[in-house]
């Protein structure tokens, strides 16, 4: 006796449709938060690099930090900047480019701002408002890419994205 073949009928079909589209309404949102976890991990590692560099500058320049503008419109501007006087401290010029950064990096060669006030001064006499002194930043994302948060490299060298702008010693 041959037995018949029978397929999945619409209902079974319609059943296994919405279980992949529930699996995928709940994968997708998780998804994007582990990216956007990573990118904010690869940032933070970046600003490290920069704190390494920024510290052989000082070395090298008996502790006076580098005289830097804040950024540069373009990639074709000659100007100090971090991206144009910390690469000679750093394997590679990717440090600038933050993973999130969808547009910054390519039109001016960094993601990153400098904290242009304290250009020139020594590493040890460091001031920003009433700020601690290992709590200025240096070196911030020029955009809150990651979840609305910014990433900062401290004075201490530090990189975070909680701001530690607390007042006082």
């Amino acid at each position: 006796m041959m037995k018949k073949f029978r397929g999945f009928t619409l209902v079974e079909m319609l059943v296994v449709l919405a279980i992949i589209g529930g699996l995928a309404a709940i994968a997708i949102p998780v998804s994007r938060s582990f990216i956007a976890k990573s990118h904010e991990a690869g940032c933070l590692t970046n600003l490290r690099s920069l704190g390494v560099a920024l510290q052989n500058h000082l070395q090298e320049h008996n502790n006076i930090m580098p005289d830097l503008l804040i950024g540069r419109e373009s990639k074709d501007q000659d100007v100090a900047v971090l991206e144009t006087v910390l690469v000679e401290f750093l394997e590679s010029p990717a440090a600038f480019q933050c993973p999130a950064d969808p547009t910054e990096f390519a039109k001016t060669g960094s993601s990153y701002h400098w904290n242009h006030l304290q250009s020139n001064r020594n590493a040890s006499d460091l001031q920003f408002f009433s700020v601690r002194p290992d709590s200025i930043p240096l070196i911030t994302d020029k955009e809150a890419w990651h979840l609305g948060k910014t990433n900062f490299l401290f004075a201490d060298l530090s990189s975070s994205n909680k701001n530690r702008f607390v007042a006082g010693n």
